[in-house]
């Protein structure tokens, strides 16, 4: 035997409709360690997802679409524990729904009890507890998926009430409906090795019912349009997207719920279609636009790792490397089919998630490999699968718009103009990303700031020594620029000599005609402090 009690396990695991018994000579050790390691993979994908969709949106409102993805893991886990994982995993109701009183806060379960009923058809080799953990980690991302789609578009506290409904009345049915032994479309005979449908599917065709429902964001101009559209970091991409590889292997490694053969096809599977994906995209980007990106290389790696999702642990290798190929071709398609349809899909999550987990499923029908995950390809296989696919798409889609509706009509969910201009960052949370770059005036309620800039939202939050204080401005139009404190053994010498002002930003300064004239006191330059002595140099139009 593998481990202590395997024939105990192997005889138990037959039982079906009876609750397991708490013996620990059912826990494997092994599999246990690697659940452990997995659920802490899937949770950094989360603050990865952050990262990428944060290095994606402008400056003004990074911060905004970091904290909602953050907060997910926060409400989520709350729903999670006190009923999400009953209504996903509890005794079943008629293979739709399971019992809210099944595992509310998480009851019933232990370190000793082995996943089983009803949670499973059978007596598994990790603690109940743990899977309970394990997949709360998958309902934490799955709702801060669909954020990319209305980036620049929802307040927050309509975000919050909005994920409550959808983890409630998408996603644990999804979960019932697929992974549940009892659930519906898993007894038909549908596979979602380890999220194509319940993970990216709903929230992908959620995404996509926001966008109609929020509308498309508000340019003043098509200069204006180009300009916040443009990603303000790129290296928060880059590492975003290396984080959420890095988490995958968990994610989908992991859904083998052992440590075994399975989990490493899952793993090497997701990683040769990520890379395909990569390559493939790279390429048709290039030969579209002249030139590869950075940016466009990582978006074919997530829509390569969600599209191997649901079969992962049901194919070989080559039938990664092939998923991965068509995945390119196909989720490059959706996205310039959204632009010509313009859907104003910020972050292109439908494209890439929704229609992703979409294909993933589809191309299991005719790849799977009864050897590697029990399940064979055949005809009929692929008509349960498209069927699965058409089904739960129309109904996160119709299901999400409608909570929507509802929730705009507990409280607006679109800022009003105002709260765009000036960032939502400043306007939603009070606060910046960066705070090298002064707060745009001329874009607030003029009784929204004091005379000396301060705006009245920051009265409790911002230092006191950080707040624009006035003094003499020269004849020559000048300016200086904030710099952040430094303890009082590094700091450089005082310095008051004013900067010129670039071309931008004496076209910046004529913006702020009619409004009481700020300047900023501060150093001009900042010094090293780790081994090197030399001043950073200033680049024009920029602050340092």
């Amino acid at each position: 035997p593998r481990y202590v009690g395997e024939e105990k396990f192997l005889e138990n695991s037959t039982m079906a409709n009876t609750w397991p018994p708490n013996d620990c000579d059912l826990i494997s050790a092994g599999d246990t360690a690697w659940i452990l390691v997995s659920c802490a993979l899937v949770l950094l994908m989360t603050p990865g997802l952050a990262f990428f969709y944060g290095g994606l949106v402008h400056r003004t409102s990074v911060l905004t679409i970091i904290m909602q993805c953050f907060i997910s893991m926060g409400v989520t886990s709350i729903v999670w524990v006190v009923i999400g994982f009953s209504l996903a995993f509890g005794e079943d109701a008629g293979g739709v729904i399971g019992s809210p009183a099944s595992y509310a806060l998480l009851t019933n379960l232990d370190g000793c009890t082995p996943s089983g009923y009803p949670m499973a058809s059978g007596n598994g080799s990790i603690p109940g507890i743990l899977f309970a953990g394990y997949q709360m980690m998958f309902a934490i991302i799955a709702p801060a998926l669909i954020t990319g789609a209305f980036a620049d578009r929802v307040r927050f506290k309509a975000y919050l009430l909005f994920i409550v409904l959808w983890l409630i009345l998408v996603y644990c049915p999804f979960v019932h409906w697929v992974w549940s032994p009892n659930g519906f479309l898993g007894v038909w005979g549908v596979k979602d090795f380890a999220g194509g449908i319940v993970v990216h599917i709903s929230a992908g065709f959620a995404a996509l019912a926001s966008i109609f429902v929020v509308g498309p964001r508000q340019y003043a101009s098509d200069e204006d349009r180009q300009r916040m559209q443009v990603p303000h970091n790129r290296t928060f991409v880059a590492l975003g997207t290396g984080l959420l590889w890095f988490g995958w292997f968990g994610f989908n490694g992991g859904s083998a719920l052992a440590s075994n053969g399975q989990a490493s096809f899952a793993l090497v599977n997701s990683s040769l279609a990520a890379s395909v994906a990569m390559v493939t995209w790279m390429f048709i980007e290039w030969a579209h636009i002249g030139k590869p990106t950075l940016i466009g290389s990582c978006i074919g790696a997530i829509a390569g790792l969600a599209t191997i999702t649901p079969a992962a642990g049901f194919v070989r290798p080559w039938a990664g490397v092939l998923i991965g190929f068509v995945t390119a071709f196909g989720c490059y398609g959706c996205v310039q089919l959204r632009d010509i349809l313009k859907w104003d899909d910020a972050l292109d999550v439908w494209g890439v998630h929704g229609m992703g987990g979409l294909f993933g499923t589809l191309m299991l029908g005719f790849l799977a490999d009864e050897e590697i995950g029990g399940q064979d390809r055949s005809g009929l296989f692929f008509g349960k699968q498209l069927a699965a696919c058409v089904g739960t798409a129309i109904y996160s889609f119709v299901v999400s718009y409608v909570l929507l509706l509802l929730v705009n009509i507990v409280t607006p969910i679109v800022p009003d103009a105002s709260e765009v201009a000036m960032g939502l960052d400043v306007s939603l949370h009070g606060e910046q990303a960066y705070d090298d770059e002064p707060i745009d005036l001329s874009k607030s309620s003029p009784n929204q700031w004091d005379t000396y800039g301060n705006s009245s939202a920051y009265e409790g939050t911002m230092p006191a020594a950080n707040r624009a204080v006035p003094v003499a401005v020269p004849a020559q139009q000048t300016q200086a620029y904030p710099a952040p404190p430094l303890p009082s053994q590094f700091a450089p010498p005082q310095h008051t000599q004013p900067v010129p002002l670039s071309a931008v930003d004496q076209h910046a300064h004529a913006a702020f005609s009619g409004r009481p004239t700020v300047q900023l006191q501060t150093h001009p330059t900042v010094q090293f402090h780790s081994g090197y002595n030399q001043p950073m140099a200033a680049a024009p139009g920029f602050p340092y």
